[in-house]
């Protein structure tokens, strides 16, 4: 019998509210394999014979190529994001392997999810848009719909996959993207993991849109949705059972707002907002809630900056030249002498965030130490169609012209590199 496995990424700081997830799904589903999917390193101290989870999976086991440095390159944040395809494929690969569910360690479950297994049957995935119904008030469309057109149509916080060949292509496709372009840039058309999903409908054949009102339900769509609680207390969602819901940006306070904004007055609503509280209330106390991130330092315990890993990320002759960049000896020596010298702008308070705007205005392919140096077939095509249209030759010119005078010799190094 194919085996149902299902997956969320974390740290380690966020286990305790990855518990949450687990423990809603082996109460609706005890058949079901679980996986936490760790953007941290594993502890010899920590025993997890006793979570709700039946696998940890680290970064350094997911066979990503040249993986520390990578890694370097991402916040805690974007780290849980870029690892899930990796994860995905991971677990797609395995022999009892009928259907891959991903979902976002800030949810909970409420009932059974059969229906998305009865579509994984027909489909090779299943993607939750953000919204199912069209909004009617300005505010809404603004609030909703546009935020979904910046941060991508479909919700990432769940995906569902099958073991088909189509499903483990699919899951090829997104690693290849993701191990180069997971980071927030909604300016350059980027959001972590989650915009590229919406090319998945024209690249792929049997997907899913799972429009079910009762699935991933969360703040963005409590606008089109009709909230509330039976006679005996359980959640509905338009008449249904409430599948999955969806606490996104809990922590932060955002949550509530929004959900008094976007269902003002509906009491069931309230109610699930107040219960998740009470629930996570106490998770700061638990030991767990203060496991430092493994990749937050160097090796003689200096906290890593932004801009830091913004610059590294940046450059492909630092990754290559400093492939073991938390090494405090390496990259840190040279940001802390020949980066001050270089860009001293990153260095003042007063320029450091206009510095910082600078390298990240410009789109590159991120981490690629572990690539060819270079493309010199493209590169010297470009140059050679130049040189016999005049006309191109004169618009390159300008074009290369307007480069180093907005973004200076990094700009061209930039798309140097890229090609």
């Amino acid at each position: 019998m194919r085996q149902t496995h299902v997956f969320t990424s974390a740290a380690l700081n966020y286990i305790p509210k990855v518990r949450m997830l687990f423990r809603s799904l082996r109460e609706h589903h005890p058949e079901w394999r679980l996986h936490l999917a760790l953007a941290d390193e594993k502890r010899s101290h920590l025993d997890f014979s006793a979570e709700p989870f039946d696998e940890v999976i680290p970064v350094a086991d997911m066979e990503i190529p040249s993986w520390r440095g990578w890694a370097f390159c991402h916040t805690i944040v974007e780290l849980a994001t870029a690892i899930k395809p990796f994860a995905l494929q991971r677990l797609l690969a395995r022999p009892d392997a009928g259907n891959v569910i991903y979902l976002d360690p800030d949810t909970v479950a409420f009932s059974r999810l059969d229906d998305i297994i009865e579509a994984l049957d027909e489909a090779n995935m299943v993607l939750t848009p953000h919204q199912t119904k069209p909004e009617t008030t300005l505010a809404a469309i603004i609030a909703n719909e546009i935020c979904s057109l910046k941060h991508g149509v479909y919700n990432l916080g769940f995906v569902a996959v099958a073991a088909t060949d189509i499903g483990k292509v699919f899951a090829e496709w997104w690693g290849k993207r993701v191990y180069h372009f997971c980071r927030a840039d909604i300016p350059n058309g980027l959001f972590t993991a989650q915009r590229w999903i919406d090319l998945v409908p024209a690249f792929f054949e049997g997907v899913a849109i799972m429009r079910s009102s009762r699935h991933n339900v969360a703040t963005w769509n409590l606008t089109t949705r009709d909230f509330s609680r039976d006679a005996v207390g359980n959640f509905l969602v338009d008449g249904e059972p409430l599948g999955f819901y969806h606490f996104t940006g809990f922590d932060s306070g955002a949550h509530r707002v929004m959900a008094a904004k976007n269902a003002p007055g509906n009491k069931a609503v309230q109610e699930i907002v107040e219960w998740y509280d009470g629930q996570t209330k106490c998770l700061a106390d638990d030991p767990l809630s203060n496991e430092p991130w493994a990749f937050a330092k160097y090796s003689d315990g200096t906290l890593i900056t932004r801009a830091q890993r913004l610059m590294y990320r940046d450059r492909l002759d630092l990754q290559r030249a400093f492939p073991e960049p938390f090494d405090a000896n390496g990259y840190l020596a040279w940001w802390n002498s020949q980066c001050r010298i270089e860009n001293p702008e990153l260095f003042d308070p007063a320029t450091e965030e206009a510095a910082i705007a600078k390298i990240t205005s410009g789109l590159n392919a991120g981490y690629r130490a572990g690539e060819p140096k270079s493309n010199l077939t493209s590169v010297g095509s470009i140059f050679r169609t130049a040189l016999a249209q005049p006309r191109t030759k004169w618009q390159l010119g300008k074009r290369g012209w307007e480069i180093l005078r907005n973004e200076g010799l990094p700009g061209i190094r930039r798309r140097l590199d890229n090609h």
